[in-house]
């Protein structure tokens, strides 16, 4: 190589460098960036900042009593074997999964399958699944009970929430009542 592709090289570089530091410089005049007023990530003492804002209020959730009595049970079990088979079981007498057979489930009291490891969420939960129980169970879980090893969003829709009850509700020898 000769000295004049060696040069021709050098001022490439240097002309590269030249440009992208005069456009840097013509960006900082034309953008005139704001410094924040305080910092972004607070270290220390958390509890002598502002307040906490008080948490939204849940909407309230929807009855499901007026639904049921035109819910679908077929619907139901379908809701039932694609969302809830793969951790439960709905046979009379049948094994535990993931989670607790739910035979008979619709009346029970909470935690009441005997050798299923419940957690607390739910071993703390006083009287029995009634219809709008499992309705707000159904809907989001972990609202239901904050801290239950459930992992399962919920059924949002309404509608599917009244068939699968219902469909629940089937699973007895004795169903219980609709309201």
């Amino acid at each position: 190589m000769n000295s004049l592709e060696l040069n021709k090289a050098c001022a490439a570089v240097l002309t590269a460098g030249i440009v992208f530091m005069l456009a840097g410089q013509l960006g900082k005049v034309l953008v005139h960036g704001e410094k924040p007023h305080e910092s972004a990530i607070r270290i220390g003492d958390v509890g002598a900042s502002a307040p906490a804002a008080a948490p939204a209020a849940a909407p309230a959730l929807e009855p499901i009593s007026g639904l049921l009595a035109a819910a679908n049970v077929d619907n139901g079990r379908t809701i039932a074997q694609r969302q809830c088979a793969s951790c439960h079981t709905f046979t009379e007498g049948g094994r535990n999964g993931v989670g607790p057979n739910l035979y008979g489930i619709v009346g029970a009291p909470h935690g009441h399958v005997e050798g299923f490891n419940y957690s607390a969420a739910i071993k703390g939960k006083a009287g029995p699944w009634n219809y709008e129980e499992l309705n707000a169970w159904l809907h989001k879980p972990s609202s239901y009970a904050p801290g239950t090893r459930m992992a399962y969003a919920g059924l949002s829709n309404t509608q599917q929430r009244a068939d699968l009850i219902a469909y629940l509700r089937s699973l007895a020898a004795n169903p219980q009542p609709l309201p």
